[in-house]
């Protein structure tokens, strides 16, 4: 997995494009009709907002890192945000207290029809390698954005939360740290383990995905919906973990693709209690008023991941590329 900063990726319209040229100090940054014409969960908003909240991140090479704080960028990216947040508060919420939202995460179907369970049954190694390289947006930066939560909570809730960080991280071991395992995937799969890397043959679903979770991570007035997202993870990550093993295992992908996903059903299993009661319940306890925003993150990531992952399957289903940049489906391990 390479450390050094990404570059910038191909913009997608004119708010990427003004983002973009801005941070290479060549532009000016978009219009605020721009931010307005634009859909939200596009393309172009959706990558420019991505580009904002990188600075926070990794950066992108031969960008300044005063550009993180630069009060005209986050004047735009206010409005971005504005924008994803509202449309998440119409389109996501579903549940009236955080008892129902947790209750239906809890509740496996029969018969499932998402991602993980056609990867179980049906995928190939090249759907698996596009999951891969769609995911690592995310999981090349998995636990990162919950970790803005911790200043934002005492007591049981941030013992707790601080308790599963550590296991994201390896409990204080390099070759343990859940990014490098999915880095370590990755080769298996015969993917290109760059942080970034992907950042252009992405979708605009996975890209709600990951900016999701930095909206909710950089703001300490969402910390009850950063919470409500980090539950799900942990409560839904088990039993798809498991079958993605499973999918793993059944189409040879490799000993670390195994590993990766064998990891998160043992680890999350244990997760989701301490989460349910420690983070959820010792936030709660302190802070009752934010209950409705922990329900809205955990009904916000059940939306935007099933935008995702209807997608993945109406594109996989019709024998298409889910990337935008299609993968060359020879690949496979080289262990």
């Amino acid at each position: 997995m390479e450390h050094e900063e990404p570059g910038l990726p191909t913009p997608r319209g004119p708010l990427s494009r003004g983002v973009a040229a801005y941070l290479r100090g060549a532009g000016r940054l978009p219009r605020m009709e721009d931010v307005a014409r634009a859909a939200v969960y596009g393309e172009d908003l959706q990558l420019a907002l991505y580009l904002c909240y990188e600075l926070h991140y990794r950066g992108f090479a031969q960008v300044p890192p005063e550009r993180e704080w630069d009060p005209e960028l986050l004047r735009v990216r206010a409005a971005m945000e504005h924008r994803f947040l509202s449309a998440l508060r119409t389109d996501a919420r579903v549940h009236d207290s955080v008892d129902e939202a947790l209750a239906a995460l809890l509740v496996e179907p029969v018969e499932g029809t998402g991602v993980s369970y056609f990867l179980r049954d049906e995928g190939e190694l090249w759907h698996l390698r596009e999951y891969a390289a769609q995911r690592s947006l995310y999981h090349l930066k998995e636990a990162d954005p919950h970790a803005w939560v911790l200043p934002r909570l005492w007591g049981r809730a941030k013992a707790g939360m601080a308790a599963v960080e550590f296991d994201e991280w390896g409990g204080g071991r390099a070759d343990r740290v859940h990014a490098r395992l999915f880095a370590d995937l990755m080769t298996d799969l015969g993917l290109d383990t760059t942080y970034g890397r992907y950042l252009d043959a992405a979708s605009a679903e996975a890209l709600v995905t990951v900016n999701m979770m930095s909206l909710f991570g950089l703001h300490r007035a969402l910390r009850g919906a950063l919470v409500g997202h980090f539950a799900t993870v942990e409560i839904t990550s088990s039993p798809g973990s498991r079958r993605l093993a499973e999918a793993m295992r059944r189409t040879g992908a490799g000993p670390a693709a195994e590993h990766f996903y064998d990891e998160h059903v043992e680890a999350d299993a244990v997760h989701e209690q301490v989460v349910r009661h420690e983070v959820i319940g010792g936030l709660l306890e302190q802070e009752p008023h934010l209950a409705a925003d922990v329900a809205f993150g955990i009904d916000a990531t059940e939306f935007v991941e099933e935008r995702f992952g209807a997608k993945l399957l109406a594109d996989w289903r019709a024998s298409r590329s889910s990337l935008r940049e299609p993968l060359a489906r020879e690949a496979t391990h080289t262990s």
